[in-house]
């Protein structure tokens, strides 16, 4: 009983160390800010609950990033239905997360990327989101539970992808 008294003591701290894995996954996931705060929430929920299952000898966040990408990707795809039958009443609220004017090349090719990101499958975008994370092909494998001959590939196929759709937009 001790024991997990003292686990149970070091959620929040493992959890703030963190927080940026779940601010991250939300912002890839979402359009608005509402819907951020609320995956965030959502995540953190279920992280707590998931948190007697944690086994210390594994590295947290590898831990965190799967509970959070599973999360992630059943809130995406209940927005999705959700929005299919809901309309729109303020234009603000469907705009992309930072679309404000950009002039330098630099922001545009950020801009650019994040449309690509938000364009893909729910396994891409968490494999194209801890690739510039600079995880590993072995960490990535392990949050995703794939082979890392299947990040290689998938990695290589969407970084084939992007360069197609970067030379191919009219911004270019």
């Amino acid at each position: 009983m001790n024991a997990t008294l003292a686990l149970d003591a070091d959620f929040p701290a493992l959890l703030a160390t963190h927080r940026g894995i779940v601010l991250k996954i939300a912002a890839s996931y979402t359009q608005t800010r509402e819907d951020r705060a609320d995956l965030a929430q959502d995540i953190a929920m279920q992280l707590w609950q998931a948190w007697p299952a944690y086994d210390p000898a594994r590295t947290f966040s590898t831990w965190m990033y799967r509970v959070a990408l599973n999360v992630a990707i059943s809130f995406a795809r209940r927005a999705s239905q959700r929005d299919r039958h809901m309309v729109t009443l303020d234009d603000s609220t469907a705009e992309p997360i930072d679309e404000r004017a950009a002039t330098h090349e630099a922001d545009e090719r950020v801009h650019a990327l994040q449309r690509i990101i938000d364009g893909l499958g729910d396994l891409d975008r968490a494999l194209m989101l801890l690739y510039l994370e600079d995880h590993s092909y072995r960490e990535i494998a392990e949050v995703l539970g794939i082979s890392e001959t299947n990040v290689a590939t998938k990695i290589n196929r969407l970084k084939q992808r992007i360069r197609k759709d970067v030379c191919s937009s009219p911004s270019e």
